[in-house]
């Protein structure tokens, strides 16, 4: 999207056409998940509609599957094509541009794919509120204290920026909901994070990942550092520090890998799946094409001999340089290699708490809190959508946050169903969450 808007300014009218093919009809701002899931901010204001955006552009809502770039032909599955059963859409092109993104990067634990959460998408981090909100309906109508145990117990895998953020503002907002329970209180909650590394937030400065870490724990969030996850078969949590319990929340951020789209365009990769490319941009070996964000390997010339980490800041920067780049291609000008100047970085840690690092100087705290919020609002996509974030915050502070779970709007035809005398795929939530079933016991108890 940012490379699109970057060459739609720059080029004449007439110039070029610019067509633009996602699976999505809109581009989610990733930095934001964590607050939509907590309810401090709206989820439909951390997504910006892409026709909107990009007025001038041709956007076709669909997924690429498959890319012929010797013939410069494109194949897209879009839900047109999918109702009907008809062939894929087929879009010629004369130069392309790559940014498919990221998909998490799962493992084959036992029980991960049936049990897991996952924490890329929008729709994912709703989902998520929903079902912790619904955790602390089922505990708090239970008599059965494994079944209420379990439901209490929440677990992420991953201590990066999505790790972090995510369960840092879910237990905040699960504390805030837990005064509207009268038998559910904040010590009855359980939150761990697993990180197999041997320490935390790794993007930033070491004192600030140990800073980040005693927060956590003053907050008793356990933190199992040096510990994978073994397997979460049957909703049993197994740690390789030899840890088993029950849980009903199951957090996967450990990680992402390249879009799976470009294990079939023939395009040159790296050892890690992504798209190889030069400093500028331009895809190796291929004339063109350009990538940039999570699926491109680029050579990061402030660290000579590695490439650009996987980021947010990295993928705005580049894609405006890609932009830059098509301009300069089409008109005969040279382009120009992408460098960037690091400026720090900031994570929320929930409402006044977060962690920073600014021109090498460190900041904890509300301060880091107002940075993170600052800059993110800066970097957000177009003023109406700054607009609508801005005013979430104001009323979140005037109001507090909102604690109401509409987890039946992932099955909106229950109710209908039920009325006509069919069995519905999942009940409706809001009429009070089934008992479900007693966990197996727990070794020794």
């Amino acid at each position: 999207m940012y490379a699109a808007l970057r060459m739609r300014r720059r080029l004449r009218r007439d110039e070029a056409e610019i067509t633009v093919v996602e699976p999505q009809p809109y581009m989610t701002y990733q930095p934001f998940l964590a607050e939509a899931a907590s309810g401090a901010i709206d989820p439909r204001h951390v997504v910006v509609p892409l026709r909107r955006a990009l007025r001038g552009c041709t956007v076709v809502t669909g997924e690429v599957t498959g890319l012929d770039h010797a013939a410069r032909l494109a194949r897209a599955a879009t839900p047109a094509t999918r109702s009907t059963g008809a062939p894929d859409l087929e879009i010629p092109y004369d130069l392309l541009v790559l940014a498919p993104g990221a998909v998490s990067r799962t493992l084959p634990v036992p029980g991960l794919a049936e049990h897991g959460i996952g924490f890329t998408t929008v729709g994912e981090a709703v989902g998520l509120r929903n079902h912790v909100l619904e955790q602390l309906d089922i505990a708090s109508s239970t008599r059965d204290p494994a079944i209420r145990e379990a439901a209490l117990t929440f677990v992420f895998v991953g201590g990066g920026y999505a790790g972090v953020e995510a369960l840092a503002e879910l237990e905040d907002m699960a504390r805030h909901a837990t005064r509207y329970y009268h038998n559910v209180t904040p010590d009855d909650l359980r939150w761990v994070l697993v990180e197999a590394a041997g320490r935390i937030l790794p993007e930033v400065d070491p004192a600030l990942g140990r800073y980040t870490l005693s927060e956590l724990r003053g907050r008793n969030v356990e933190v199992r550092l040096s510990t994978r996850l073994e397997s979460f078969a049957d909703r049993i949590v197994v740690l390789s520090d030899g840890s088993r319990f029950a849980a009903r929340t199951l957090v996967w951020t450990a990680g992402v890998r390249p879009a799976p789209v470009l294990a079939g365009t023939g395009l040159p990769r790296d050892a890690r799946g992504r798209v190889r490319c030069d400093t500028f941009l331009r895809i190796a070996g291929t004339g063109g094409a350009w990538a940039a964000g999570d699926c491109a390997a680029v050579p990061d010339l402030t660290r000579p001999g590695e490439t650009c980490a996987p980021n947010a800041q990295h993928a705005v920067r580049q894609a405006r340089t890609l932009g830059d780049n098509v301009v300069a291609h089409l008109r005969g000008e040279p382009q120009a290699e992408y460098r960037h100047a690091h400026t720090g970085a900031a994570a929320s840690l929930g409402l006044h708490k977060g962690v920073a690092q600014l021109l090498g100087r460190r900041v904890t705290g509300r301060p880091a809190w107002l940075l993170h919020r600052a800059y993110h609002l800066g970097r957000m996509p177009t003023l109406d959508r700054k607009a609508r974030v801005l005013a979430d915050w104001l009323l979140a502070g005037l109001s507090g946050r909102e604690v109401v779970s509409l987890g039946s709007l992932e099955h909106p035809r229950a109710e209908f169903e039920a009325a006509m005398g069919r069995a519905p795929a999942a009940p409706p939530r809001h009429s009070g969450p089934p008992e479900p079933p007693e966990p197996p016991a727990r070794p020794g108890g």
